[in-house]
């Protein structure tokens, strides 16, 4: 199996919805994916997009996907990679894929002079947690995250 790794291109935004898809099965909330292959289009690959997304091949098969965008600290004073998702269809894992989009992420902060890669993953997702601690990421449990969204969003920025 030859794995590969590239970035995505607008042809790719049914593939990457199809993953996105398959990843909200994964962690029980297909209900909550709203994107259309549109969306994705222009999400993604209209300028200026803060996003990026890569393609995970295996003989030149499209077998997962990983979207991240570049974040700041503050207290380093630098810019860093946050990972949004990362995906690889269940016939495939335990084969390096995963592994090595990581890696390829981590060389694409380290070269771009990133002070730091980050991602969130869902508490019961015991598979993925025991995964980053192999490779040497370390949790940061003492951040809680936050989130406005939908009518909740709109409410607080119109002052309703």
């Amino acid at each position: 199996m030859s794995i590969h790794i590239r970035e995505a291109t607008r042809a790719d935004a049914g593939v990457i919805l199809g993953f996105i898809t398959e990843l909200a099965i994964y962690e029980k909330a297909e209900h909550e994916v709203l994107a259309s292959v549109a969306d994705i289009e222009r999400s993604l690959f209209d300028e200026p997009s803060p996003a990026r997304a890569l393609i995970c091949l295996s003989d030149d098969q499209p077998i997962g996907f990983a979207v991240y965008f570049l974040s700041y600290s503050t207290w380093q004073g630098r810019k860093g990679l946050y990972l949004e998702d990362l995906f690889i269809s269940a016939s495939h894992r335990g084969g390096g894929a995963g592994k090595k989009m990581l890696r390829y992420l981590a060389k694409l902060a380290y070269d771009s002079g990133c002070g730091r890669f980050e991602w969130s993953v869902l508490d019961w997702n015991t598979p993925a947690i025991d995964f980053y601690k192999a490779i040497g990421a370390a949790s940061q449990d003492e951040w809680v995250r936050y989130r406005l969204d939908g009518e909740t969003l709109k409410s607080f920025a119109l002052g309703e």
